[in-house]
């Protein structure tokens, strides 16, 4: 019996600490002018003896007691889900939803403030309720900016309310954590930097199906391709109709490899160098080359479109600069020894000299001035 008393009692502490660290109550100017008024009425009813004094004594106590149990039933049936975008970039602004929804089963919700906590900090995105009925949702939106690159932690919602009177502002905490994946900002990039590397890259042409005048295979018809693709002389010999694909042009595979090691006063070039990496696939994928990314023994293999490049995207968001312990030229030699035919650019933010430390084999490699001149901008 008593080994349950002390159970009882330390959950009943434990949910009390914790009530306690999510709700909070702080007076408003009108609250406090409410209460000093509040106080002068109860010593003049004492000191009078009047029962009048007495009546509204207990009036505005009434009130300050109804107003904190209509501000606690505003914010003790909300539920919250955030929605996030799989991956945004730094410095343009994302657009992030808020769904809200009050469970209670009769009364609505009045006066509705909403906040993110970030890093234990309230940041105001101007979200404001009106008025939320019985179970009923609203879908709010606002737009979220990050500065940097990597993981975004929203960590909480705080919801608060001035309902009924204005004499408190009542505050609560609700568990919402959302990670946000930040890639890295897209910059311009010089054109004739992008035009000497596919200029480059020509030679290490890959065979590929798409529009072109080449021919690249020859196929049974099926049903919905075009009658102008039909192989009349294959078609007459076999006796079969048979048409012609043509080979795509200018399908060249290009593999960029990322250096991560630098020592720690390199830092903001390496922040750089991931931010070159990420235009530069921005800007190629854009011309529909097949790309691939290496990057701190990630391989993203080569693909082309949409998906592809937020795939690669996400690999440059969590790539991490690494310290000079780690020798990455057997890394290297073993990556581009399964590196498929095509062209190879290597971005090294450093090098040294002397041990070859963040050395990295390739047809052509981004490095020292070259990558001050490409990235000063940034």
């Amino acid at each position: 019996m008593t080994q349950v008393l002390r159970n009882f009692w330390h959950s009943s502490l434990s949910g009390l600490r914790t009530f306690s660290t999510r709700r909070s109550i702080r007076l408003t100017s009108e609250g406090t002018r409410f209460l000093l008024f509040t106080l002068a009425i109860g010593i003049a009813a004492i000191n009078t003896g009047n029962n009048l004094f007495y009546l509204l004594l207990a009036l505005m106590l009434s009130l300050i007691v109804i107003s904190g149990l209509l501000s606690e039933h505003c914010l003790r049936h909300l539920v919250f889900h955030r929605h996030v975008p799989d991956l945004i970039m730094a410095n343009d602004p994302a657009t992030v939803s808020l769904s809200v929804t009050n469970r209670n089963a009769r009364l609505p919700s009045f006066s509705l403030r909403l906040l993110d906590v970030v890093g234990g900090l309230d940041v105001d995105r101007r979200l404001f309720i009106r008025q939320l009925p019985a179970q009923r949702s609203v879908l709010l939106s606002y737009p979220l900016l990050a500065t940097t690159r990597g993981r975004l932690r929203l960590e909480q919602i705080r919801a608060e309310t001035l309902f009924p009177f204005g004499l408190f502002l009542k505050r609560a905490l609700y568990p919402v954590e959302t990670d946000v994946l930040v890639g890295p900002p897209v910059k311009p990039l010089s054109l004739r930097f992008i035009d000497e590397l596919v200029s480059q890259g020509q030679d290490r042409s890959l065979p590929h199906r798409g529009h072109g005048t080449q021919l690249y295979n020859l196929r049974l018809y099926q049903p919905g391709d075009d009658s102008r693709t039909i192989h009349w002389m294959t078609t007459a010999r076999t006796a079969q109709l048979v048409v012609r694909e043509t080979e795509a042009e200018d399908q060249r595979r290009i593999t960029v490899i990322l250096s991560c090691v630098a020592p720690g006063h390199l830092d903001g070039l390496f922040e750089r160098s991931v931010t070159l990496v990420a235009s530069l696939l921005w800007h190629l994928a854009e011309r529909n080359y097949p790309l691939r990314l290496l990057v701190g023994g990630e391989d993203s293999g080569s693909g082309v479109g949409s998906e592809h490049l937020l795939a690669m995207m996400r690999l440059l968001a969590l790539c991490e600069r690494r310290g000079l312990a780690q020798d990455l030229r057997e890394e290297g030699a073993t990556i581009l020894h399964h590196v498929d035919r095509g062209y190879t650019l290597a971005v090294v933010p450093w090098t040294d000299p002397e041990t070859g430390i963040g050395a990295i084999t390739a047809d052509r490699v981004v490095q020292g001035t070259q990558l001050e001149d490409l990235t000063h901008a940034f």
